[in-house]
């Protein structure tokens, strides 16, 4: 199956205007927008960023105004309850739209496309879509994830506090505040984080917390910062490789994808390390 990027149907939009940059006219900028909120749930970033939003199209049909959106992965074996989890959360962002009368969300290229599309058509649900593999239940899942984000995010705020001065030791992270926390990118991603899982946004609220919100004794602390550090590694390490996986699959799509802001990935960089033959002398 191949879709063009930001392909159209012939059934225009009422809104004619488009924006060169992007290929999309006003209403398919506002759809794609709209999946703005929709994350990948391993990799705790937008599938907008991510260049998972293969195409939106905005078309005005004799049942009102029709809102079509493929999504592409990395892999085509890309866990399903990942792949189904985003699909439903586009969907239900994009009715959310006051204009729009039909939205039809489909998923690309993938092993269990058909089963999931199908789903997503007859709004079955998760249970519905997958029924006796469905082995846990979707709220569970999105708590799982919600989890591991607030970890990873946790542990980005207290390194950057830590890195902001030399003499202060990770033990000392226990006792850090949300007040004591800059006004910066991870600091508003941490605070998502802690409202999604409905943990206190007070400014005298400790920032080492579980996701219960419980705060660890100062000899835990430690231990605790190292294991929140190896869950971070592993969502950026896995965000890297997938947005490698991407453009590796879909040529061009690396042109869709957001730059991280933690930074370039590993790949982005270029700059090889000069190579000189060393002559030896016996």
């Amino acid at each position: 199956m191949s879709i063009a990027p930001l392909e159209r149907s012939a059934g225009r939009s009422p809104d004619q205007s488009t924006d060169q940059s992007t290929g999309r006219s006003a209403r398919e900028d506002q759809a794609f927008r709209a999946l703005d909120v929709v994350m990948d749930p391993e990799l705790d970033e937008p599938v907008t960023d991510l260049g998972f939003v293969r195409s939106v199209d905005v078309a005005q049909t004799d049942a009102g105004v029709r809102v079509s959106v493929h999504l592409r992965l990395p892999t085509s074996f890309c866990s399903p309850n990942f792949a189904y989890l985003m699909a439903s959360d586009a969907k239900d962002a994009l009715t959310s739209l006051p204009w729009v009368d039909t939205v039809v969300v489909e998923l690309d290229d993938h092993h269990d496309s058909d089963l999931i599309n199908a789903g997503l058509a007859a709004d079955a649900g998760y249970r519905g879509t997958f029924r006796h593999e469905a082995e846990r239940d979707l709220d569970e899942l999105r708590a799982t994830f919600r989890r591991k984000a607030h970890t990873a995010a946790m542990e980005r705020c207290l390194t950057d506090w830590l890195r902001a001065d030399r003499d202060r030791a990770e033990a000392d992270a226990g006792r850090v505040r949300l007040r004591d926390l800059p006004a910066s990118d991870h600091t508003d991603s941490l605070l998502r984080r802690r409202e999604a899982l409905g943990l206190s946004l007070g400014a005298d609220d400790l920032v080492l917390v579980d996701a219960e919100g419980r705060s660890y004794a100062e000899g835990e602390v430690p231990m605790a910062l190292r294991r929140a550090r190896s869950t971070r590694i592993s969502v950026d390490g896995n965000a890297h490789f997938c947005r490698g996986l991407l453009r590796t699959r879909y040529e061009g799509s690396g042109a869709d994808q957001t730059q991280r802001s933690d930074g370039a990935e590993p790949g982005d960089h270029h700059h090889l390390i000069p190579l000189t033959v060393k002559e030896t002398h016996r």
